[in-house]
């Protein structure tokens, strides 16, 4: 008889009963997930089964409808149905939350989540260096008076140096100087996850980061993650619809479909799960 101890550990992030709503779309229903720290965890589903939502709802670039976000224990984001949506609230769990928590982007990027997303959104005219810089200042200790009369000549010294020192050890000092959008379109892809790496994170989300990806660069990313989740000591939760690379990188995976959880394991269980199937090539009628 095997016995299975619960896992009793303070997740790195949890998401409790995360509803999003937008009119009378219900885009996320009752969404549950938790990821402890070193993990890599893939959240994925066909296309829009509300991936991208629950990441905008984790980072507060939307407020939730319902439901909250834990970081280290700590609530950073939590909503319930009011106004309008109160009458045209079709999510589960109403009534459970009476408390607002919406935090600013920014804000969530200085307590520890950085984030990349589907598009690149480099400063695709400014030097590699460049981009990784302008992350660097997320952490700049430095006010508007100081920074305009350049009183803060020691700070930035230190992260010029700082920023020098992350190209050298994601592999991409080489290009510091050449401006971001003649790199390789695989190499930008890098680039963007080193400028999130830059805000110094607990914990990394990847929004499909093998997107237009040709296979030998999909083998390089995978190498890629696992490498700067060694290197920087990181918890990541990635979405993406690259399968032989969510197989290769997960430790576990969550599945959606219609904003809800339909599936929850490790990669072989996934694999093998009738409705992970079904979700993503049908059933004959």
């Amino acid at each position: 008889m095997i016995t299975v101890t619960a896992d009793k550990r303070v997740p790195v992030l949890e998401v409790e009963n995360l509803t999003m709503q937008f009119g009378g779309v219900v885009a996320v229903n009752n969404l549950n997930m938790e990821i402890h720290e070193g993990e890599i965890v893939a959240l994925i589903g066909p296309n829009g089964a509300g991936k991208t939502t629950a990441f905008n709802a984790i980072t507060s670039v939307y407020h939730p409808t319902n439901g909250r976000i834990l970081f280290n224990g700590e609530t950073i984001s939590q909503g319930y149905p009011k106004g309008k949506m109160e009458k045209l609230y079709a999510g589960e769990n109403k009534g459970v939350y009476k408390q607002d928590l919406h935090p600013t982007p920014d804000k969530v990027t200085k307590k520890g989540i950085a984030r990349t997303f589907q598009n690149i959104r480099l400063f695709k005219n400014l030097t590699v260096f460049e981009n990784v810089l302008i992350s660097h200042h997320m952490n700049a200790k430095a006010n508007l008076f100081q920074a305009v009369f350049r009183l803060n000549k020691e700070e930035e010294t230190l992260h010029q140096r700082e920023t020098m020192e992350l190209l050298e050890r994601v592999h991409l000092k080489e290009y510091a100087f050449e401006v971001a959008d003649t790199l390789p379109y695989g190499k930008q892809r890098h680039l963007e996850i080193a400028r999130a790496l830059a805000t110094k994170p607990k914990l990394l989300l990847l929004d499909e980061p093998a997107a237009g990806m040709n296979p030998q660069e999909t083998d390089e990313l995978a190498l890629f993650i696992k490498e700067i989740k060694r290197e920087f000591g990181l918890t990541i939760l990635v979405i993406e619809h690259h399968m032989n690379l969510v197989m290769d990188i997960s430790d576990r995976i969550y599945v959606i479909d219609f904003g809800k959880r339909i599936a929850a394991g490790v990669p072989a269980e996934i694999q093998n799960d009738p409705a992970v199937i079904t979700a993503y090539l049908g059933v004959d009628e």
